[in-house]
């Protein structure tokens, strides 16, 4: 028997995940444009993790360690607290993006952050 509420909150989920979709694409888009790279180059997988190491100033040769079950996790947030860093902001917002990033990149994408670079 078909059952249409069913139906409905089932097309609805999909138009929503779509829209947070679309959303992320725009975000991450708009933040890597901010950091001097191609915004297309965000929604190309694995292309987008190379531009983030090149973003975050680390070796191309850390995209291998991404695909390590554990060392991924570890790498990834590495990568994201130096990704903070590179667009001037500190080790908290850091953490923000590791753990409430759907909140953290908009702010970074649509905010007044400006890359500046990683100063090692």
């Amino acid at each position: 028997m078909y059952n249409e509420s069913a139906a409905t909150w089932g097309t609805g989920y999909f138009i929503l995940c779509f829209i947070f979709a679309v959303f992320y694409v725009i975000v991450m888009w708009k933040v890597f444009v901010k950091a001097g790279k191609p915004g297309w180059g965000s929604i190309i997988p694995i292309y987008n993790i190379i531009l983030m190491l090149e973003i975050v100033d680390r070796p191309i040769w850390w995209i291998i360690l991404f695909f390590v079950p554990v060392v991924n996790i570890i790498i990834g947030f590495i990568v994201l607290i130096d990704f903070a860093r590179a667009f001037g902001k500190d080790t908290g917002f850091g953490v923000g993006l590791i753990l409430l990033g759907f909140i953290f990149f908009p702010i970074l994408a649509f905010g007044d952050a400006q890359y500046v670079g990683i100063k090692r």
